[in-house]
């Protein structure tokens, strides 16, 4: 049995033993013995010899995981994500100190020998025979390359990892068979290059030009001797040798760099002596890396891009192409986002809502006609800590993209839905109802679309008060959201008819299951998100044209490359005329309606507000010609919170309504994103009036900024919904939409 030295380890007649091994091993490969390949870089041959002719391609050019860097719109910077810190740069923006450097301590014979240094074993070998132990590798820099790359193509697989460094045989033939051919196909510069951009530096640097921004904040072309000793020096061993951990011992291995140098001729002695005599100087650049560091709040939005990049089949037929493509990076991704908007929503989102009170706030904006999202903010900061009240619970979106299980119920804000599939089947704005506050109504004379009906007991939907009793044309119910003349109006027009024009404008459930056909919908009872109300009301603002959101105008690789992106798909939900009326009737909303508060003063503008029961969810979805915003508000933590007699933003509310919180909001962040010069105006259409009539204070019992009922349909409730889970935990929790069922008011 072999024997150890004491304290471990190979016997010195062992060790020479092994590097004579090693030098045989050379020499065989160099016969000309073909090792097997299989997989990109041959890590999974079993020990079949093939003969080959080529080095795979990855060897040649190497897919090397770099950052990806978000824009928005303008160009500006949003954040950089990484799996690895690195910029690929060429030889020519690497400083030639660098380059004398790493030569020098790694493979000073490098321009000399082929890719087996066998003078290099010999030497290695005897000073190791002589110590007592490895004080000297034999690994030309073209060898460590190779080994790089099979460790760069491992990832964070752990055990590729451990398969791509394994002490054997087979993977030290691997790496010197290809380390010929390498040394053959690319040349000694080309060499030096990709080696200087895949190792790794410590600090999260990977590459040389990371490194150089990491330790001195500059390029890797401007790097001086000592700065390019010291990095060259930390190679051998990151952790070793780290110059913000262990200074001292930082400064001896940058030394013996300088001292190599010296000795090679790369620079003379009184060079190398000034340079010893240089204090180490560090400018650390503090890694900026993922979606928590985005401006403006955007860390949702950039989050959102990710997942339309992991999810999206225009980037990838399959989820793991679709990984490979992001965590490789090297991207420069161009979004839809419009700073200004996103300052705007930002500051609205927090304006009258705090991070740490017991409900969040949600904003997006969408551009009508594009589908380009402009702005996606949330009065709760982006990340993972929540002793910061941080959360990555996009509020905005569904499920699949990072958000609450089903969404959230949207209350009133579905009635302009209702109205306009009215419009559609020819029902005049002028149709009046008279009911009392409430009614009671047969679940069999609402029909589904497969021709059964909805169900076989009542459903009596109410409104606010006892005083909201009368008569209502489309107009005056919209305006003071009327939640039974709604249910009437669903009636006559059809529960079908309700549901298809629902889908046409885009709404959607956040779990992405099909809408149900409840009579309920007409009053909020199905659930949507944020966005999906933005982009529905965009329709209205378009003039009755749907388009699908989208977040990415355009997508270069790392060699400038064009990737294809998806498009925003448009088509007509509705008449023009349609939604013309339809932008007059919700015009009286923030005119003199529920939705005075919001209003615009310099400019067309329309909205609807909403609550569900208990005031659990309130909202705000309003639009001119060229902007639509949502904006919600309600619990994302735990069960969901009924809004009364409750604090929010420093400011107290006997009751939250749509008009009094989330319609404030919408208006901050309407006037910061929108041009005070650009004013275009909805196309004007008349709007029949019908008859209207009851009690003269149709507004007792409401607050002064315009409040809307809660409704007590009990259809299309969910179970209690459960949320994704999210790296560092399960951020948000709880329920979110669903409970109660049925819609509500305005």
């Amino acid at each position: 049995m072999p024997k150890k030295r004491s304290g471990g380890g190979l016997t010195t007649t062992q060790q020479a033993a092994k590097f004579l091994g090693v030098a045989a091993l050379s020499g065989a490969v160099l016969a000309g013995i073909a090792m097997p390949a299989a997989g990109a870089l041959g890590l999974a041959a079993k020990g079949t010899v093939e003969g080959f002719d080529e080095i795979p391609a990855n060897l040649k050019t190497p897919p090397l995981s770099q950052r990806t860097t978000i824009l928005d719109a303008d160009g500006g910077a949003i954040a950089t994500v990484y799996s690895r810190d690195r910029t690929v740069v060429p030889l020519k923006a690497i400083s030639p100190y660098m380059q004398n450097a790493i030569v020098a301590i790694e493979d000073s014979r490098f321009y000399e020998h082929g890719a087996v240094d066998l003078k290099g074993i010999l030497r290695a070998m005897n000073r190791n025979v002589q110590s007592g132990g490895t004080a000297e590798g034999a690994s030309t820099l073209t060898q460590q390359y190779v080994k790089n790359v099979f460790v760069e193509e491992a990832g964070d697989d752990p055990e590729k990892v451990a398969e791509a460094t394994q002490q054997t045989l087979g993977r030290k033939v691997r790496e010197l068979k290809y380390a010929i051919q390498v040394e053959e196909e690319l040349g000694k510069k080309k060499i030096l290059e990709n080696y200087l951009n895949i190792t790794f530096f410590g600090q999260q640097a990977y590459g040389v030009e990371a490194a150089s921004q990491r330790y001195f904040s500059k390029h890797a072309k401007d790097l001086t001797l000592d700065e390019a000793a010291l990095l060259a020096g930390i190679v051998q061993s990151p952790s070793r040798y780290d110059p913000v951990n262990d200074e001292e011992e930082a400064t001896k291995r940058r030394n013996t760099v300088l001292a190599r140098m010296a000795a090679t001729g790369s620079i003379s002695q009184a060079e190398a002596d000034k340079a010893m005599a240089t204090p180490i100087k560090l400018k650390v650049k503090t890694p900026q890396n993922g979606c928590i560091t985005a401006v403006s709040g955007a860390g949702f939005f950039c989050d959102y891009v990710r997942k339309v990049i992991l999810n999206d089949p225009a980037f990838g037929k399959t989820s793991e192409e679709r990984s490979k493509l992001w965590n490789l990076g090297g991207l420069t991704v161009k979004t839809t986002l419009s700073p200004r908007a996103q300052e705007a929503a930002n500051e609205a989102s927090i304006a009258k809502v705090n991070k740490d009170d017991k409900v969040a706030a949600s904003v997006v904006q969408v551009e009508p006609g594009t589908g380009r999202i402009l702005s996606m903010a949330q009065s709760r900061p982006y990340g993972l800590d929540q002793k910061k009240n941080q959360t990555v619970l996009n509020l905005a979106v569904g499920s699949a993209m990072g958000g609450s299980t089903y969404g959230f119920q949207v209350g009133s804000t579905f009635k302009p839905i209702t109205a306009a599939a009215a419009l559609e089947k020819g029902i005049s704005p002028a149709q009046s109802f008279t009911t009392d506050h409430e009614i009671t109504l047969p679940m069999s004379s609402f029909t589904t679309c497969s021709g059964a009906p909805a169900g076989s007991d009542t459903w009596k939907p109410s409104n606010e008060t006892d005083e909201e009793k009368g008569t209502w044309d489309m107009t005056s119910a919209l305006g003071k959201s009327i939640n039974t003349y709604f249910a009437k109006l669903e009636q006559k027009v059809g529960l079908c008819d309700t549901v298809q024009m629902a889908k046409k404008v885009g709404y959607s459930r956040g779990d992405g299951k099909t809408l149900g056909e409840d009579p309920s919908i007409t009053l909020g009872g199905a659930e949507s998100t944020p966005l999906g109300m933005a982009s529905t009301y965009a329709t209205f603002a378009n003039r009755g044209t749907y388009c699908t959101p989208i977040a990415i105008q355009s997508i270069t690789d790392a060699n400038g490359k064009k990737l294809a992106v998806p498009k925003s798909s448009c088509s007509r939900a509705m008449s023009e005329k349609t939604a013309d009326t339809i932008n007059q009737m919700l015009k009286g909303v923030v005119e003199d309606g529920t939705g005075t508060a919001a209003g615009l003063t310099d400019r067309d503008n329309a909205g609807k507000t909403g609550t569900t029961n208990d005031r659990k969810d309130a909202w705000f979805v309003g639009y001119t010609p060229n902007l639509s915003t949502a904006v919600w508000v309600g619990a994302d933590i735990g069960k969901k919170l009924p809004m009364y007699d409750i604090t929010i933003g420093g400011q107290y509310y006997d009751k939250v309504c749509g008009g009094c919180l989330p319609g404030p909001i919408w208006k901050i962040a309407m006037t910061g994103a929108l041009d005070a010069g650009e004013t275009p105006s909805f196309n004007t259409v008349s709007v029949p009036r019908g008859e209207e009539k009851g009690d003269k204070d149709k507004n007792k019992g409401r607050d002064g900024e315009g409040d809307e009922g809660d409704d007590t349909g009990d259809a299309g409730a969910n179970p209690t919904p459960t949320l994704p889970d999210f790296p560092g935990g399960n951020q948000g929790g709880g329920r979110h939409g669903g409970q109660d069922g049925g819609g509500n008011g305005p």
